[in-house]
């Protein structure tokens, strides 16, 4: 894979692309010098690209805070390794952004993926459809992470009322225990595919779950003719997907603002 040429593309399809008005789903937009995601009803918000200056950041962060304040709304502005300036993450800091953990930007062309989910004897796959299989989620979510899922809740109910296409959640099940969870998410017009989430349950680890759920996400995309699969890793996923034949081209950390 040459990464030069892959994290351009990233860049360019998934960073800096825009929603034509009226598109389902939440607004993606160019403001000044940055591509911004207003979310509605509950889905994310935040900045996903920048082309700032020293002369330049300050402003455009301060414009930001006040648009995403002025509507109630929380955000998280996602910054790359790659972005300018280089002090960046201190002028996030100075303006009241919180930092969450680092996470790997990992990269896998979707045909080099094994394809076919290898589940333990007594667990299936079942889709996520409404909100009774997004409650099973969070109850994963919660087990695996530890953290409040509010949000995430919020957002996966609007995922899958506002723009059900672009969206494959599936839950991972022992009898009626879930045991973990994971999302694909589409982008149409672009090559890639996002994972997300990916949470078991800590009594369940280490039994390949994980694995096999990257492996049905593989497939589904494959099926969608998708060319590169795209996460946002924790240091606990990345062994397990660069063994799968994902790469890493970059780091992302993201600062998040409460109004």
């Amino acid at each position: 894979m040459d990464h030069t040429a892959v994290l351009a593309l990233f860049d360019r399809q998934m960073r800096r692309r825009t929603t034509t008005p009226g598109a389902t789903g939440p607004l993606t937009e160019r403001s000044g010098r940055v591509v911004r995601q207003v979310g509605a009803g509950g889905d994310w918000s935040g900045v996903l690209w920048s082309d700032l200056t020293a002369d330049t950041a300050d402003a455009e962060i301060a414009e930001q805070v006040r648009y995403f304040a002025g509507r109630g709304l929380a955000f998280e502005w996602k910054l790359y390794s790659h972005d300018a300036p280089r002090d960046l993450a201190d002028r996030l800091l100075g303006a009241g952004f919180r930092p969450e953990p680092e996470e790997t930007v990992l990269v896998a062309e979707t045909a080099g993926l094994p394809a076919v989910p290898e589940l333990p004897d007594g667990v299936r796959l079942e889709p996520v459809t409404g909100p009774e299989g997004v409650e099973l989620t969070m109850r994963v979510h919660d087990r695996a992470f530890g953290t409040d899922g509010t949000r995430l809740r919020q957002q996966l109910l609007a995922q899958l009322d506002q723009a059900p296409d672009t969206v494959l959640m599936t839950v991972a099940m022992a009898g009626d225990l879930p045991v973990c969870a994971a999302r694909i998410e589409f982008t149409p017009g672009t090559d890639f595919a996002g994972l997300w989430g990916g949470g078991t349950h800590p009594d369940w680890r280490g039994r390949g779950i994980y694995r096999a759920l990257v492996a049905h996400r593989a497939e589904t995309a494959a099926r969608r003719g998708v060319r590169y699969l795209q996460v946002d890793a924790s240091d606990d996923s990345r062994p397990i997907l660069e063994r799968l034949g994902f790469t890493a081209l970059a780091t992302t950390t993201p600062y998040v603002y409460e109004p």
